[in-house]
Parts: structure tokens; C-alpha cells; sequence
């Protein structure tokens, strides 16, 4: 038996062991049985790009891919996850080539102090594989499901439209 669920019981909680597939590969563990998926994330996966911000579903800060669709893992039991793909902003990048929006956010000065960056570029990302050029209407909705509290959204606006510009120009 594990020593972590050695310890675990021995301590008197109750444990169960969690398989989830997050980025790609497949993370087990010995966790207890409510642990969301943001907690097991940060601290069982040491997978940090994802924020704690208000662990009440509103700030967005915690927005991971879940089959391919934004959620918040604050709010998402990691249980209920286990037959599902999970991909977190460390899992975006295709090895040390960036997603066209996180080198747009970079080039456009869109990133301050980080804190939502991640989770505008999970949506974002999940913008860009339904919409190539999305209009200014879509790109504001997007970005508006994450508060930012470093700017006046204008710089992560350009960043949109020049990721959208540029999966253009590589569109046949």
C-alpha cells in the first residue's frame, strides 16, 4: 500500500485513488474523496497555471479545457472527471512553439501581471478551434468570462484580433 494512503487513514480521513488524463497523459493519485479538480491540479500535479481566485465559479482565473469545452475547476468535483481530457495552459503549447494567442498576448503587451492570462488563453483557444475570425462581439464575450484587474481589456483585444489574423493568413 502507498505511504500516502497509509498516512491518510492513519490520520483518519477517508482516500481514494484518482486517474485523470491532463495534458496528454494520464495522473494518478491517492486523494480525498472531494478534492475539485483545481486542488488536485495545483497541489497533486504541482500544475499551477491555473488561479485560485475567488473559488466561487465568478472570476474565471481557474478556466481549464475539459473534453475541449472551458470550465472552472474550482467549482468541478475531480471525481467526476475521470473518463474525461483535461488540458490546462501548461498543456497548450506544442512543445516550445506557442499557441498563436499566448505569442500575440506576449507580443501585444496583453500580459500584466499574469494572474488571468491563463484563462483568457484557454478561452481563447477554445474560441479560435470554432471560429477562425471571430468578430469583435465574440472576442469580447470570450474575454469576459475572466475578470482582469491590471487593464482596460484593450491590449488583450488586440492580442484576439492578431491571433485571429494570423490563424487566417495559415488558413488555406
Amino acid at each position: 500500500m502507498d505511504s500516502e494512503i497509509k498516512r491518510t487513514l492513519r490520520d483518519g480521513g477517508a482516500v481514494r485513488l484518482l486517474s485523470l488524463e491532463v495534458n496528454g497523459q494520464r495522473q494518478q493519485r491517492a486523494v480525498m474523496p472531494d478534492i475539485t479538480l483545481l486542488d488536485f491540479l495545483r497541489e497533486e500535479l504541482g500544475l499551477t497555471g491555473s488561479k485560485r481566485g475567488c473559488d466561487l465559479g465568478e472570476c474565471g482565473c481557474c478556466a481549464v479545457l475539459v473534453d475541449g469545452r472551458p470550465m472552472l475547476a474550482c467549482l468541478l468535483p475531480a471525481a467526476d472527471l475521470e473518463h474525461s481530457a483535461i488540458t490546462t495552459i501548461e498543456g497548450i503549447a506544442e512543445g516550445t512553439t506557442l499557441h498563436p494567442l499566448q505569442q500575440a498576448m506576449i507580443d501585444e503587451g496583453a500580459v500584466q501581471c499574469g494572474y488571468c492570462t491563463p484563462a483568457m488563453v484557454i478561452n481563447g483557444v477554445h474560441l479560435f478551434a470554432g471560429e477562425l475570425r471571430p468578430d469583435a462581439e465574440a472576442i469580447r464575450t470570450c474575454i469576459s468570462a475572466t475578470s482582469c484587474r491590471c487593464t482596460g481589456y484593450n491590449r488583450i483585444v488586440q492580442a484576439f484580433e492578431r491571433t485571429a489574423e494570423r490563424l487566417a493568413e495559415d488558413r488555406p
